[in-house]
């Protein structure tokens, strides 16, 4: 593969990742996930093309189809009509689209375009995949920049995501025990997260989760955390809501921002399912199995039948 493009879905299953956590498996197969510690080696070119990460969130409009239709010719190696599809568009996806196509000529034009744009994570992303895929330094300084510029941005996870291999891809999301409001399913992605918003900003506690959870599910894990932490202000003793403000600290570079919060709470809510199965779910990304599947355990026996057990047992079951 040598396109990643996302169509964001804010309403999404959570699926059983549990075995491939474990596994290690990330969003690139394992010859092409870009693994900083590779870089401590002689400096060589890598076969292929780099990976173009293109995230369009809930965007519909005419640029989105097409650069969304683009990356994935440039993944089938349909280089010419990709090209077409990039040139019809000035935006600074389509720059990096256009010179990722003109692969490997074009990596002072990717330089360039790094230099103009220093605060831009897409721009520092790339730059920092170009930098590794042509076996050039600085791949990891970009990254870090990526990262650190634009943190509230799903290009910012995908950096950090090369700079710690060693946890499992993407952020850990809350998984709220609120049913989704019904019919908003068959609704746009957008339609969605508007509608989402607007139930946040009438203060009940359910909608504030569902509406950060989207939000995480975006990338954008900044804006998610001061959802959660309002729901912490608001309902302060709710158990729900003190778990999301401690999932949205979860960061791989610093974990124990999210643990310190977690791990009491074991003892201020013995009996809610959702403290165990996020305790559970953030010992997976730290690929701790053993220590998990305790977690995943102790939240199907806090509260059977419920939607978190539910899910729990899914997530053992994956275990194996």
């Amino acid at each position: 593969m040598s396109a990643r493009v996302r169509v964001t879905l804010v309403v999404a299953a959570l699926a059983a990742l549990a075995a491939a956590l474990v596994a290690g498996a990330t969003v690139l197969s394992a010859e092409e996930v870009p693994r900083p510690d590779d870089l401590t080696g002689p400096a060589q070119p890598r076969p292929g093309r780099p990976t173009l990460v293109l995230d369009l969130g809930v965007r519909a409009d005419a640029e989105a189809r097409d650069l969304r239709r683009a990356a994935v010719l440039y993944e089938g190696g349909r280089d010419r009509e990709a090209g077409r599809l990039f040139a019809r568009h000035d935006s600074l996806e389509a720059k990096l689209g256009a010179a990722f196509v003109a692969w490997p000529e074009s990596l002072s034009r990717i330089e360039q375009v790094g230099a103009l744009y220093p605060r831009s994570a897409l721009a520092q992303l790339h730059l920092g995949l170009a930098r590794y895929w042509a076996g050039e330094g600085g791949a990891i300084t970009a990254w870090r920049e990526a990262r650190d510029v634009e943190p509230d941005t799903p290009y910012a996870v995908f950096a950090n995501d090369l700079l710690h291999p060693e946890f499992a891809p993407g952020i850990p999301i809350l998984v709220s025990a609120a049913a989704f409001p019904p019919g908003l399913e068959e609704r746009s992605p957008a339609e969605q997260l508007a509608e989402l918003r607007k139930r946040a900003a009438a203060g009940s506690l359910d909608a504030q989760l569902l509406y950060g959870t989207a939000l995480q599910r975006l990338g954008r894990t900044i804006s998610a955390r001061r959802v959660f932490d309002l729901a912490v202000r608001m309902y302060p003793d709710e158990a729900e809501a003190l778990v999301a403000a401690a999932i949205g600290r979860y960061a791989k570079e610093r974990p124990v921002e999210a643990f310190s919060r977690l791990g009491p709470l074991t003892r201020r809510f013995r009996q809610a399912a959702t403290v165990r199965f996020h305790l559970g779910l953030l010992l997976l990304w730290q690929r701790d199995v053993k220590a998990a599947r305790r977690q995943l355990r102790l939240a199907v026996a806090a509260e059977p039948g419920s939607r978190l057990a539910e899910e729990a047992q899914r997530y053992l079951e994956a275990l194996g």
